[in-house]
């Protein structure tokens, strides 16, 4: 008689040890990922939640998480109480710096990265390293020049000196984005283009940008949060008439006090048009993001 043995479990079923421990490691990853989450985001629920509070509760030691709703804050931030500053021309500066600023990285990063990705240039690899050597260059370093510059040729206190700035420090970082985004375009699309008779300014509108929407979005979107987020520039070379909202945010701590309430509320504002932005694009920006890790 013929005594037949059990195989071993082969390496990778479900059932084997191996498949157990990934199926553990994998899951121990997505609890600390749960965890990390959780850890950034709670500083922000705080301040959400103490926006809603009065003054009096929000100063308390420790916070009072089940006090009483009150839009004290907000309506302090807004200036509906009489006596405060309005927020509007802030914001209104950085929306307009930001939207304009990624308009324009986006119409000179898309043809640059077009020509290093799928038209390459020689040494399109030290073109790359000069685009980001610019980026090693601390901005209080070349915060002087600027400041110099802008007050010779009457720029200071201006929004479109901060759009020219902040297109220049987000220009590199888009072309790095986008030359990864354009390089996973196929190009059996732009041969049956160029042999249809498609110009570049029709291929780059009608092929490309169809096909790296995803990398488009992502980029701006990153462009977008960069230039909303900036403090020092606008901070120093802007006053009264071309304040940003970050600029603002800071002037509501006083020698008076600071009233936490209102500096709450005025951050989740401010907050708001990066959070809806991210929102509103988030499909796309992981889509983007994760365009070519995966071949």
């Amino acid at each position: 008689m013929t005594t037949l043995s059990t195989p071993p479990p082969a390496r990778g079923r479900a059932g084997s040890p191996a498949a157990r421990r990934r199926r553990r490691t994998g899951s121990l990853l997505g609890l600390a990922a749960w965890l990390c989450g959780i850890a950034f985001f709670l500083p922000v629920a705080w301040m959400v939640l103490t926006s809603f509070h009065s003054e009096t509760d929000a100063a308390t030691n420790p916070p009072s998480v089940g006090a009483g709703i009150s839009l004290h804050g907000y309506r302090e931030f807004f200036g509906a109480t009489g006596g405060g500053v309005s927020p509007w021309p802030p914001l209104v500066n950085s929306l307009t710096a930001s939207v304009v600023s990624t308009l324009l990285v986006l119409l000179l990063a898309v043809p640059a990265a077009y020509a290093l990705a799928i038209k390459p240039v020689r040494k399109w690899s030290d073109v790359l390293f000069f685009f980001l050597s610019t980026k090693m260059l601390p901005l209080v370093a070349g915060l002087l020049p600027v400041y110099l510059v802008a007050q010779n040729t009457g720029t200071l206190d201006s929004i479109w000196l901060l759009v020219i700035l902040y297109t220049s420090m987000n220009l590199p970082i888009a072309v790095w984005m986008m030359r990864s985004f354009l390089a996973e375009v196929p190009v059996e699309m732009l041969e049956a283009a160029s042999i249809d008779g498609a110009g570049l300014t029709t291929t780059l509108t009608r092929i490309v940008a169809p096909v790296a929407m995803p990398g488009i979005a992502a980029t701006a979107l990153i462009s977008f949060i960069f230039s909303w987020n900036e403090l020092l520039f606008a901070r120093v070379l802007t006053g009264v008439v071309a304040g940003t909202a970050p600029v603002f945010l800071t002037g509501l701590v006083t020698s008076q006090g600071l009233f936490l309430a209102k500096v709450c509320a005025a951050a989740t504002v401010i907050s708001l048009p990066v959070l809806i932005a991210g929102f509103a694009a988030q499909d796309k920006l992981v889509q983007g993001l994760s365009l070519g890790a995966v071949k």
